[in-house]
């Protein structure tokens, strides 16, 4: 079969994924699988990116890790800005089909998981709200048995000649690791007298602050669309999503601001 744009990109088949549960059919329902749907692809290709910058990391590649992490704001502000199509629905538009999603909730995002793992995060009750499908329960634990992007940042300071420690894991609720006064030190270094190391460490702090943003765009539009009410999966919903904000994913980079 000669290859058409149709079949490269599956589009016939992609557009046969928008099922419909409400009966009778509540329009903005589509709206809604569609925008989840375009994030779990974005999440896909972050983590296909993260992955790429990891290896750049460890291999000492300042340039290919700078373009690759400013991919990945961008993928981040996209992200953010599809929030604003989801809040063109009223909390009378999305009560009209809630009902029907039964216990789907976002909160049982793997990929977004993934994701968290990766910046460093760790919590018990990701393992727990995927028991009964323990595909993902290993998918999950294989991704907390690799390297965290902090920890491979400090081989990349390694690679560059820098006396930087791998952080030890001792957290097993939120950031795997506590600040350290080391690597802050280096890092203050690193500011002042190493330009492209430097410019890394900005990039990584907009990333931090990319994923604050996106949390709060997410938690203020659960919030006008549901108010306090309990999420679909069963978490406390807003009160949940509260609580992950302001989660400093690269606690160094921002502690040494007050001594630059």
């Amino acid at each position: 079969m000669k290859l058409t744009y149709s079949n490269y990109l599956k589009i016939d088949e992609l557009l046969e994924l928008q099922n419909i549960q409400s009966e009778p059919e509540e329009h903005d329902e589509m709206l809604f699988i569609i925008i989840h749907q375009t994030y779990e692809l974005w999440f896909k290709q972050l983590l296909h990116e993260m992955d790429k910058l990891r290896d750049d990391l460890i291999e000492g590649t300042t340039w290919g890790a700078a373009k690759t992490m400013k991919r990945i704001l961008t993928i981040l502000k996209t992200m953010v800005g599809q929030v604003d199509i989801l809040e063109t629905m009223t909390p009378l538009e999305f009560e009209s089909f809630r009902g029907f999603l039964d216990e789907a909730s976002g909160f049982q995002s793997v990929q977004f998981r993934e994701v968290e793992i990766l910046c460093g995060h760790r919590s018990p009750h990701v393992l727990k709200v995927h028991e009964h499908q323990p595909q993902y329960v290993d998918r999950l634990q294989e991704r907390m048995e690799e390297p965290t992007l902090w920890e491979c940042f400090c081989m990349f300071l390694q690679q560059q000649g820098y006396d930087a420690e791998i952080p030890e894991r001792n957290n097993e609720h939120g950031l795997l690791y506590d600040p350290s006064d080391h690597n802050q030190e280096i890092l203050l270094e690193v500011m002042n007298i190493d330009q492209e190391a430097a410019m890394l460490c900005e990039l990584f702090v907009d990333f931090d602050e990319g994923m604050q943003e996106w949390r709060y765009r997410h938690v203020k539009m659960v919030e006008r669309t549901i108010g306090n009410k309990i999420g679909t999966g069963g978490s406390s919903g807003v009160e949940y999503l509260r609580k992950t904000l302001h989660n400093r994913i690269f606690p160094d980079l921002w502690e040494i601001r007050s001594e630059i």
